[in-house]
């Protein structure tokens, strides 16, 4: 990775992993057992319990960042709350709630169909106020983690969202 990518992958890391914490397995938790973020419903043949910090920012790098291509986001910022939401819920929720969060602050009529694909990319960058586009979909995400309607998980939820 170039410099410039590894910088803004490091800035959305700290971010998740500050979010995530390290080893949890609350049976309350729809996550389930979990270290830094990482489960053991999607990688059952990890001892999740001892997972090094390493080996999950491995994991977020090549099977959430590179792999959903967070990079090709310009804003760091933008890029970071993406692939934040993506962690917690699920890539194909983030990207729709960043696709809504484009068609409400601005004309454009992109599909908000879950792929962060070039027409998402394109109006996300070219979008005139990255500030008020953030701002958006951080209050988009509030609304998601409100809908769910699990008072245990909500303030933290909405803290998430916000930062």
């Amino acid at each position: 990775m170039e410099k410039n990518t590894i910088e803004k992958f490091r800035f959305a890391v700290e971010r998740t992993l500050a979010h995530e914490g390290g080893y949890a397995n609350d049976p309350r938790d729809p996550g389930g057992e979990t270290n830094f973020g990482i489960s053991r419903r999607s990688y059952p043949q990890l001892d999740i319990k001892n997972l090094k910090r390493e080996d999950a920012e491995r994991i977020y790098r090549c099977d959430w960042w590179e792999k959903f291509g967070y990079d090709s986001i310009s804003d760091r910022f933008i890029a970071a709350k993406a692939f934040d939401l993506a962690v917690n819920l699920g890539p194909r929720q983030a990207h729709k709630l960043l696709q809504s969060a484009v068609r409400e602050t601005t004309a454009l009529a992109i599909a908000v169909d879950g792929v962060l694909g070039d027409g998402t990319v394109k109006a996300v960058n070219d979008h005139p106020h990255p500030e008020f586009l953030l701002a958006a979909l951080k209050l988009l995400a509030v609304g998601h983690y409100l809908a769910i309607g699990n008072p245990r998980f909500l303030t933290g939820w909405i803290r998430r969202a916000i930062e």
